[in-house]
């Protein structure tokens, strides 16, 4: 099932967490930190504004991204992670 997000809202997949420290010791998953990166997986039409124009996006589909740890609301979409998060919650494109 394909998610389309509504308005200025991005649809996010949170990368996978780290399974081991810097010097290869393995961490259980209480002990791993929440991955603050993802991939763009579709975006919504851009706000409304005003005069019935609508913003541009400075995301695009498949952009790897950078968030804050509590952006965005998290669902499950055919059993799997996905954030529904405003644009403006994105802090960085990574390339």
């Amino acid at each position: 099932m394909k998610v389309v997000p509504l308005g200025d809202n991005v649809a996010v997949r949170r990368l996978e967490a780290e399974e081991t420290t810097a010097g290869g010791v393995f961490l259980p998953e209480g002990a791993r930190k929440i991955p603050l990166e993802g991939r763009v997986l579709s975006i919504g039409d851009g706000r409304l504004l005003a005069n019935g124009a609508r913003t541009t996006y400075q995301v695009r589909e498949g952009d790897r991204v950078l968030f804050s740890p509590h952006a965005g609301t998290e669902l499950n979409v055919d059993k799997q992670g996905v954030l529904i998060m405003h644009e403006d919650q994105i802090i960085a494109v990574l390339e």
